[in-house]
């Protein structure tokens, strides 16, 4: 079956359209379209297909709508959240059949030590890759992009995480720079060059 796109006119969704219907409206590259397999709306030229038949060239997307510190806040404790359960079970596990203090007192010590590096490499690879999110993230309809709208790689999320890592070191006040930027990025998102944003349609 050909693929139909919902188009934003007026700040409203219409449609279903066909291909042969969004020639007959002159759909414009900074039009709205959405699929049913498509997770939030795009920009037409950000669609392969229809850059391929309408002739619209790729560019970048100005990000405009920025994640607010409370989603921030509630993605990065259904973060912990997860990772926490998958090494806490285990661990409860082991130190209910050991008998031996020492050794539950270990186990209990590689707690605070693995579940810190879990979640730094988990943010790595989730921010880094093709969601560009972590799980919490996508819950709340989060993602991080580059300044420039285009998309994170490994070596940004990296940076990002690494420099988190200071921000908690210093008491956490570096995150509180969100309330005063306009793009509510915090001190590891400006040395990184990354931005936290939302859906930009619901």
């Amino acid at each position: 079956m050909p693929q139909e796109y919902v188009l934003v006119v007026n700040g409203r969704p219409e449609g279903p359209f066909t291909i042969d219907e969004l020639k007959a409206r002159r759909i414009k590259p900074t039009d709205f379209v959405r699929t049913d397999t498509m997770d939030d709306y795009k920009e037409a030229h950000e669609v392969a297909e229809l850059r391929a038949i309408f002739g619209f060239a790729l560019r970048p997307v100005t990000p405009q709508y920025f994640a607010g510190f409370d989603q921030r806040v509630m993605a990065t404790m259904l973060d912990w959240l997860l990772i926490s359960a998958v090494f806490m079970l285990p661990a409860v596990i082991g130190m209910i059949l050991m008998r031996d203090a020492m050794i539950r007192l270990v186990l209990l010590g590689l707690m605070f030590i693995l579940v810190p590096l879990a979640k730094f490499i988990y943010s790595i690879v989730l921010e880094g890759g093709p969601k560009h999110a972590t799980y919490g993230k996508i819950v709340l309809h989060i993602s991080v992009c580059a300044e420039d709208g285009s998309n994170t790689d490994y070596t940004k999320a990296a940076a990002r995480n690494l420099t988190k890592i200071l921000s908690t070191v210093a008491f956490l006040v570096p995150y509180l720079l969100c309330f005063f930027t306009k793009k509510q990025q915090c001190l590891h998102d400006m040395i990184a060059g990354t931005l936290v944003i939302k859906d930009r349609l619901v």
